[in-house]
């Protein structure tokens, strides 16, 4: 597995990388249920205490609103959940490493840790194209656990546009 961490490191427990993957494989049946709905596939969970208190699929194209990314869908149906829209010792599993605008509301969500699968080069702002995780003047860093089930997380997301693209061409 091809996973990396970022400061502030977390604890080398393997009890967490299993937990990691077992959430991770939850939000992979959300980015399904996306790509199913013809979004591009992305599903994203909130979790605290241990528990699942917010899920979120793409939904940009159906819901006509182009924040209505799974992050964003997890993040509210959390702060909803907690009454509260800090989201204060929650971890967030993604399917794909977050773009500008969610890790921006990752941040002021005050999420203490952001685990995701596969990196975004096109759009990925946790350190693919940019890191904003890691500038200095933002007040809020969230810790970053990346490439849990990468592969996996990749190939929906390969999959997916391969179909689009063959369904493109008939």
């Amino acid at each position: 597995m091809n996973q990396q961490t970022s400061t502030p490191s977390a604890p080398d427990n393997t009890d967490s990388s299993l937990t990691d993957q077992a959430y991770m494989q939850l939000a992979l049946q959300l980015a399904n249920e996306a790509a199913q709905a013809g979004e591009v596939p992305v599903g994203a969970i909130v979790v605290k205490d241990n528990v699942i208190i917010g899920r979120g699929s793409n939904a940009p194209i159906g819901a006509h609103d182009p924040t209505a990314h799974a992050e964003i869908q997890a993040m509210r149906d959390a702060a909803q959940h907690l009454g509260n829209y800090r989201l204060v010792d929650c971890t967030l599993y993604v399917t794909l490493e977050p773009c500008a605008m969610c890790t921006g509301a990752i941040q002021h969500a005050r999420i203490a840790r952001l685990v995701y699968g596969a990196n975004d080069p096109k759009t990925g702002a946790c350190g693919s194209v940019v890191n904003l995780m890691a500038e200095a003047r933002l007040n809020h860093h969230a810790e970053i656990t990346s490439g849990v089930l990468a592969a996996e997380c990749g190939s929906v997301l390969t999959d997916f546009f391969r179909q689009r693209r063959l369904n493109k061409n008939n």
